[in-house]
């Protein structure tokens, strides 16, 4: 028996930020929403983390107008470093080099009109060329013990194709999130038989949501370039998604950890605690607070 081909390994990632945040205007009028803060850095930069440490090398933000706050994050500031040293502040000085990203490895392409996730993922096409690469939803924190990405290349590196992360929710909840059809929920990688976009609870083909997190072969771009809209009269990557099913492996399995909205404001103060909570310099203190109004 011949031994299968070993998967192209992932070393690019796409991170649609291109997004207006209306859910948290006025905070967001000049402001990125993923620039938004949860504890002690911004969103972007929490998801950033989790790529790096799952081997990404090319970073590839589809950004829109205002956006350029997310360039500034991750590139190197001279100034506050210097002042930063030269106070002696090096806890601070540590924190900050952590955020800069090294040279060449942040790529922008323009999202130019919001024409849905499907099409903010295709303006990063010619960057991809024909590689696998991944793509990271910057609203969506995943927190556990591993990175989600990292835990997701993992199983990659063993079965090749597609992969999604998905999570478990309350069968009274599916009608929120796009769910999978697969024929059995109990195996560690779980091949993807269809996705079904927010059905009602009695028609929901598994417990299993879609989580925002993904790695995809480049043939998705084949699906992605026809411009197809669909729900909401926009370019879903779902649909895309939806097509490669039966023509290259698809597979799912379960995120070892727990996702938080961030995109709405009740999910973005969880993650605010949840992040708090596990912060050593001021979990005691979040849980203090929190005694006093719950």
């Amino acid at each position: 028996m011949s031994t299968p081909p070993t998967p192209r390994p992932v070393k690019k990632a796409v991170f649609p930020v291109a997004g207006l945040g209306s859910r948290f205007l006025p905070a967001t009028k000049a402001m990125p929403k993923e620039m938004l803060t949860i504890c002690d850095r911004p969103l972007i930069q929490h998801v950033v983390e989790e790529a790096r440490a799952a081997g990404i090398e090319e970073f590839i933000f589809v950004t829109g107008r205002h956006k350029e706050l997310l360039e500034e994050h991750f590139d190197l500031q001279f100034e506050l470093e210097q002042t930063l040293e030269s106070r002696g502040k090096t806890a601070l000085l540590e924190k900050v080099r952590e955020a800069e990203l090294p040279a060449g490895r942040l790529i922008l392409t323009r999202q130019a009109k919001p024409l849905g996730l499907g099409h903010a993922v295709w303006c990063a096409a010619r960057i991809i060329g024909n590689e696998p690469f991944a793509v990271l939803l910057p609203d969506v924190l995943m927190k556990g013990q591993q990175s989600c990405l990292k835990q997701m290349v993992e199983t990659y590196n063993k079965v090749g194709g597609n992969l999604i992360a998905v999570e478990e929710v309350p069968r009274a909840e599916t009608k929120n999130y796009g769910i999978i059809d697969t024929k059995d929920q109990t195996l560690p990688v779980m091949p993807v038989a269809g996705l079904v976009e927010k059905p009602e609870p009695d028609k929901a083909p598994s417990t299993l949501s879609v989580v925002g997190r993904y790695i995809f072969q480049p043939e998705l771009f084949e699906y992605l370039s026809a411009f197809e809209k669909g729900a909401g009269g926009e370019i879903q990557l779902t649909d895309a998604m939806a097509k490669l099913i039966g023509k290259q492996p698809f597979n799912a399995i379960r995120f070892d950890g727990k996702s938080y909205d961030c995109g709405s404001r009740l999910g973005f103060i969880e993650a605010n605690i949840a992040y708090g909570l596990s912060d050593p310099e001021i979990s005691q203190g979040v849980k203090e607070v929190l005694k006093r109004y719950v």
